[in-house]
């Protein structure tokens, strides 16, 4: 009597997820449309049109998914099926996934659509993957992820140059020649000796280009005896429309700045993109594969590795959510796992004076610096949304203040707290804490570099708006990153202006300001005034950012933005550039 009924709901099942796989490969399709046209946009030097790709491609898979319900609602009446048709979608669904070349991402691209129409009590059964059901070991793609080199057979240098040649860029290079010589005098610098040809030498390196900005980076590692050498080769095009190599980054540390969350991501085609993971990840294995994920464009397969990461961090651990070090603001509640370098961020549902934004504005500005170029100074952030998280590790103060705060954005749900949404980024040291107890060149230094951040974004189009130290984190390599966002603003929506002198010496006397504060005004010639108000940290900013103080740095700074001009960021330092 039941065989029909199982034949149905197989049938069911097996169309359903026939139109989840469809979905995806139409997402990846476009996904690798846009990296593809990344070349092109590096070979014509359209910046614009590079960003633009970047910003883009963050809403394709939302687009997609949205789709893909919505097809599911129209053609299955999907929020109505009994759960024995659902578990026939994900057993036909791994079938599909037999030798496709994205399975991990369409593994993803499957919960991400379940999620919307099932009830968030399945988020955690056998409705969705919860672990990954197929290994993406050793997928055969159509061309290789890698290709390698054997420099005994032509020599280093010709291989170098083979290399290069074989990526296909359609410019010419100024000198190719002089370009290998200076990276392999970099190469003998960096091992303290000329490399000599060994038995088991070779070299590996990725087969399509990292494009990010005005520069594509090559990126391999060589096996020289039993030394890996990791390297990084960016590529840049001068205004004669010629190309030529700007350096040779062999250390691993410069190269894990290269794919540092307060980066732009990378536009790179990948047909199977968990082997350029697993290279990356062989290279940098201080870099957690979620984060490579989300470097490489595929921010969503970031959030489910980093979610599987943290709950099994939960496992194997037992310390709790207490406040993050720093000052409390007043936008945000802002806890973490001491044991998890990460920060996990709320909106609290009202905000105290003088803060004058709604949540709507707020997750508005952090989606802005999710699609611009973070130049390396501001902080990425996880978005999640409905994340339940054990009750017995929330600390009673912090619960306590989620209660009173915040009580719309939790939920206590028998032993979990459910979340409904939530920001997640990786922890740093709050710069004003940062500098509480240095004195001398520590403080100097790191006064500096958060002038220079200042620059740089300002220079980027951003202005941070709320410029206190509590506002930015110091790195573990001891660089200052912006991380608070509710009040930041476009540099070209910003009015800078000089104070006006006062209308009479009683107004200058009173202490109160007699200049308009209009929204969007800004007077640089007040930062001082509340950010410098230690002398060594005054003096340290005025031996280095004086011209930050007037207005006509960022007054210049916004004229070369609205003529288009965009500045060049180099994620290394300048000693390695070559000269050219």
């Amino acid at each position: 009597m039941n065989a029909p009924l199982v034949q149905n709901d197989l049938e069911l099942g097996h169309a359903i997820a026939q139109t989840l796989l469809e979905g995806f490969n139409h997402h990846y399709a476009l996904f690798r449309e846009a990296s593809r046209a990344a070349q092109t946009n590096f070979e014509a030097a359209n910046i614009h049109a590079q960003q633009n790709l970047v910003r883009d491609r963050i809403a394709f898979y939302d687009l997609r998914v949205k789709e893909c319900v919505q097809r599911l609602k129209d053609d299955f009446n999907a929020e109505s099926l009994p759960d024995s048709v659902w578990q026939k979608v994900k057993q036909q669904y791994i079938g599909l996934l037999v030798n496709h070349h994205q399975m991990e991402l369409a593994e993803t691209f499957f919960n991400s659509v379940c999620c919307r129409i099932l009830h968030r009590t399945y988020f955690h059964n056998d409705f969705i993957f919860y672990r990954p059901a197929v290994s993406t070991e050793y997928i055969e793609s159509d061309g290789p992820a890698f290709r390698t080199y054997y420099p005994n057979e032509a020599g280093l240098a010709a291989t170098v140059a083979q290399i290069i040649t074989d990526f296909g860029f359609t410019l010419p290079f100024v000198n190719l020649a002089r370009d290998v010589r200076r990276v392999l005098v970099a190469l003998r610098q960096h091992l303290g000796k000329t490399p000599k040809a060994k038995f088991n030498s070779y070299i590996q390196v990725l087969a399509s280009p990292f494009y990010r900005n005005k520069a594509a980076y090559l990126i391999g590692q060589a096996t020289y005896g039993r030394k890996k050498i990791p390297f990084t080769l960016p590529i840049c095009r001068n205004e004669h429309g010629q190309l030529f190599i700007d350096a040779a980054l062999f250390k691993a540390a410069h190269i894990r700045h290269l794919f540092s969350l307060s980066r732009a991501y990378f536009l790179v085609d990948m047909e199977v993109p968990s082997a350029y993971v697993q290279f990356l990840h062989n290279m940098l294995p201080n870099k957690s594969r979620a984060e490579l994920y989300t470097m490489l464009g595929l921010g969503k397969q970031g959030k489910t590795m980093f979610y599987r990461e943290l709950f099994h961090h939960l496992r194997h651990s037992s310390d709790q959510f207490v406040f993050a070090p720093g000052t409390k603001g007043m936008v945000m509640s802002v806890f973490t796992l001491p044991s998890f370098p990460y920060v996990f961020k709320i909106i609290k549902d009202v905000f105290a004076p003088p803060k004058e934004v709604d949540h709507a504005t707020v997750r508005a500005k952090y989606l802005l610096v999710k699609q611009h170029d973070r130049v390396g100074r501001m902080a990425d952030s996880l978005e999640f949304s409905d994340v339940a998280l054990p009750r017995a590790r929330f600390a009673e103060d912090v619960l306590a203040e989620l209660r009173e705060l915040a009580p719309n954005a939790i939920e206590e749900d028998g032993d979990s707290i459910v979340i409904r949404h939530l920001f997640i980024e990786c922890r740093m040291k709050p710069l004003n804490l940062y500098i509480q107890n240095r004195q001398g060149d520590a403080v100097e230094a790191v006064i500096r570099d958060y002038g220079n951040a200042l620059r740089e974004l300002a220079i980027a189009n951003i202005f941070p708006g709320d410029m206190l130290f509590k506002n930015f984190g110091v790195t573990h390599a001891g660089r200052v990153v912006f991380y608070d966002y509710d009040e930041i603003e476009y540099m070209t929506d910003c009015d800078f202006r000089r104070i006006p002198p006062p209308p009479s010496p009683e107004f200058e006397m009173s202490g109160e300001t007699w200049f308009s504060g209009n929204k969007n005004e800004v007077y640089p010639e007040e930062f001082g005034n509340f950010l410098l108000t230690r002398p060594d940290v005054r003096s340290a900013f005025n031996r280095y950012h004086a011209d930050l103080l007037s207005p006509k740095f960022w007054q210049d700074c916004k004229a070369r933005i609205k003529q288009g001009i965009v500045e060049d960021f180099y994620p290394y330092p300048q000693s390695l550039r070559f000269k050219h």
